[in-house]
């Protein structure tokens, strides 16, 4: 009776294991892949440090390799202050003037036009990646686009800052109050295309800035500076005569541009992306997939 209710296994009905269509698993991996290089991940210091490095570099090298095409440089200029005259807002020799009248605050703003433009943006930066790392690489993405196009510009519309047109009354405050202030006027005026005005980057990144504090920051007092700080940097870039307030807007142009592609690959805006991302967010001994072992 016993040989009866015993079963061998080749009396058992085999289950055949289900068929991996390895073809039609492939595409949806790559089409994984591609999403995970869409998902904001934690930046990791070095390669930052050396991809904004290199980033800079790249950009001062190509920037000042485009060529300096004075003729047409001067001509773009005296378009741009006939075309504010016929609009009735031609006001930067006088805001130049009015400035320059009083040595402390045109020499403050010679300093700020120096300096703040980078100190402030790689703050910005450093202040993303420590705590918001979820944003960071969606905002650092608006900056590097917005810096990508300007080059574009300066290859197609050289453009003479104010203070360097003919028969006009601009005022070179750098050489005037003889300080450390742009890279375009006294000695170091060789170290860089001095027709590449058009757009403005004081503008684009310091908006950029403004923008990410605004929207980022906790406290009021923060947002307020945010800003604050680019209609500062326009009033300076202005008052310095380095720059037409159409420059400006050629500027807030280049951040649009920016903030598109950013958005078209994040598909979220720096600010409604999670302030961590998501590998973050669970705990340590839940990012690491279970060892199942059978007993």
């Amino acid at each position: 009776m016993g040989e009866a209710t015993v079963k061998t296994l080749e009396d058992q009905t085999a289950t055949p294991s289900p068929m991996v269509d390895e073809d039609a698993e492939a595409p949806r991996s790559r089409f994984a892949r591609f999403k995970d290089l869409r998902s904001p991940r934690r930046p990791r210091i070095w390669f930052e440090i050396l991809l904004i490095a290199v980033s800079y570099w790249t950009y001062s090298l190509i920037r000042n390799a485009v060529p300096e095409q004075k003729t047409q440089a001067l001509k773009n200029a005296d378009w741009i202050w006939d075309a504010e005259k016929a609009i009735g807002l031609a006001f930067e020799e006088s805001v130049n003037h009015a400035v320059n009248s009083v040595t402390w605050l045109i020499v403050g703003m010679n300093y700020y036009y120096a300096t703040l433009h980078f100190i402030v943006t790689i703050g910005v930066l450093v202040w993303l990646y420590r705590w918001h790392p979820g944003r960071y690489a969606a905002a650092r993405l608006v900056l590097f686009a917005t810096t990508g196009v300007a080059l574009v510009g300066y290859y197609l519309y050289p453009l003479a800052p104010p203070r360097l047109m003919n028969g006009q009354n601009f005022i070179d405050t750098v050489l005037v109050h003889e300080t450390w202030g742009s890279m375009a006027s006294g000695d170091l005026k060789n170290m860089s295309n001095q027709y590449a005005a058009m757009p403005s980057m004081h503008i684009g990144w310091s908006l950029w800035c403004g923008l990410i504090i605004f929207a980022l920051a906790s406290t009021p007092w923060a947002k307020i500076l945010g800003a604050l700080y680019p209609m500062a940097t326009l009033i300076v870039i202005v008052a310095t005569a380095n720059h037409f307030w159409l420059d400006a807007v050629g500027g807030i142009i280049c951040l649009a541009f920016g903030f598109a592609l950013s958005y078209a690959w994040y598909r979220a805006l720096p600010h409604q992306l999670p302030k961590l991302p998501i590998n973050d967010r669970a705990p340590k001994r839940l990012r690491q997939p279970r060892a199942w072992t059978s007993q």
